[in-house]
């Protein structure tokens, strides 16, 4: 019988130096995940009731899903999962799993692994709104994005109470190229609707107590009245603390509560080129205050931008595929999707850093990053290899001196049958 046992120790024992070196091998092996072998012991029962051991039997080579160091990159499509999940990938008929987050873009602008596989996500609709349901090839928008015309504006600005009125003695009640007819003036770049922008232009005068004429012009042209008698498109009345302001439309603007209304006239921009007329622009104007401190704008925004073209992708924490464009302008173009299992050590590794999954692993509970039992997502970094190199060659010694003994049991056992043979 001692032949067999040492023979099963030294299959064992072989066994267990390929997990190992396996192991070695893709140490420096981005998602790898290690392995160990796992043994157990067999018995025969004897005639007379006892159990004699016959050995050892490997019972499971399982995979170790701990997780692995996150190594930043700077790459933006590089992608490092902190905890549980995988990242699911498509080649069109099977979906497969990986941790392994090296990802590229290919010719037709999906985003793939080393191995051509899709990765997969929710893609987004033309507004760039998240279109969650059943998860599909994340594939980067190629074209740009066209102008969209200024429609809001909003400001937020401070008019010095201490001033005093400044105002001609004659007409025009202002002279836009004599600062000395207005008190302080402000502008921002408007687009019309092919994208071209308009350099808006206002100039706040101090008509009387807490009152104050707002006249604009766009590229120099006047809004309200005309060239030769300018007239203001709105009057800004404050209470007593000159924190509320009371809208009152003067010239071709309409008021509602605190926001105006009116058209900006077509114009000629500082390239020669002709601007379109901007229809029923709102301007909210419920952050102007009058206080006693010096005038001072803190935000003058507006929602127009002109025509864009592709210049970058990200990738968020939330798994949002950002798309940036060359006019300033950035749109969400997919969210990517996580999976993970209730047993993972029931997948079917394929090779290639890739598991399927199987009857023992279960079915996939799919997600976005951070959400349930999923993991964080951290863009432009690399999940390293799990497997401990010191460990590793620690294990590889010990089995190395396993598979000796198991030799030297084999080397005894005919030692002891060499001598019965001799007996005379």
């Amino acid at each position: 019988m001692g032949f067999q046992q040492g023979l099963s120790g030294l299959n064992a024992s072989a066994k267990n130096l390929e997990v190992i070196g396996n192991n070695v091998a893709n140490a420096n092996t981005v998602g790898a995940k290690g392995s160990r072998a796992e043994f157990g012991d067999m018995y025969a029962s004897a005639i007379n009731g006892s159990n004699i051991g016959i050995g050892v039997n490997l019972q499971a080579v399982t995979q170790q899903f701990s997780q692995g160091n996150i190594t930043t990159t700077g790459n933006a499509l590089d992608l490092a999962i902190n905890g549980g999940g995988f990242f699911e990938l498509s080649n069109g008929t099977q979906t497969v799993y990986s941790r392994n987050g090296q990802f590229q873009k290919d010719k037709d602008g999906y985003i793939v692994n080393n191995a051509g596989l899709k990765l997969m996500g929710y893609p987004s609709d033309t507004n760039g709104t998240i279109q969650p349901g059943i998860a599909q090839p994340l594939k980067l928008p190629t074209g740009g994005v066209p102008p969209q015309v200024t429609s809001k504006i909003s400001a937020e600005l401070n008019l010095d109470s201490r001033l005093g009125a400044t105002k001609p003695a004659t007409a025009p009640d202002i002279d836009f190229s004599d600062a000395n007819t207005y008190n302080n003036a402000t502008s921002l770049s408007v687009f019309d609707a092919k994208g071209q922008d308009v350099a808006l232009t206002y100039y706040f005068q101090k008509s009387a107590t807490d009152t104050w004429n707002v006249y604009a012009t766009a590229n120099g042209t006047t809004i309200g009245g005309t060239a030769a008698a300018p007239a203001p498109i709105a009057s800004i009345s404050f209470s007593a603390d000159g924190s509320t302001p009371t809208i009152t439309g003067v010239s071709g603007s309409t008021v509602a509560g605190t926001s105006l209304t009116f058209d900006v006239p077509a114009s000629t921009n500082a390239a020669g080129a002709s601007a379109l007329a901007i229809t029923g622009v709102s301007m909210n104007l419920s952050g102007v205050t009058q206080f006693g401190s010096p005038y001072g704008v803190t935000n003058l925004a507006q929602d127009g931008f002109a025509a864009g073209q592709l210049s970058g992708v990200t990738i968020e924490k939330s798994g949002i595929v950002m798309a940036t464009y060359s006019n300033g302008q950035s749109k969400p173009a997919g969210q990517l999707e996580l999976a993970t299992f209730r047993n993972e050590q029931g997948l079917t590794p394929l090779g290639g850093n890739l598991w399927a999954r199987s009857a023992s692993s279960g079915d996939p509970i799919v997600g976005t990053p951070s959400t349930g039992n999923l993991g964080d997502l951290q863009p432009g970094a690399l999940e390293e290899s799990n497997v401990d190199l010191t460990n590793e060659l620690v294990n590889m010694i010990t089995a190395q001196r396993v598979y000796q003994a198991n030799a030297q049991t084999i080397k005894t056992e005919d030692q002891i049958m060499q001598t019965l043979v001799n007996l005379r």
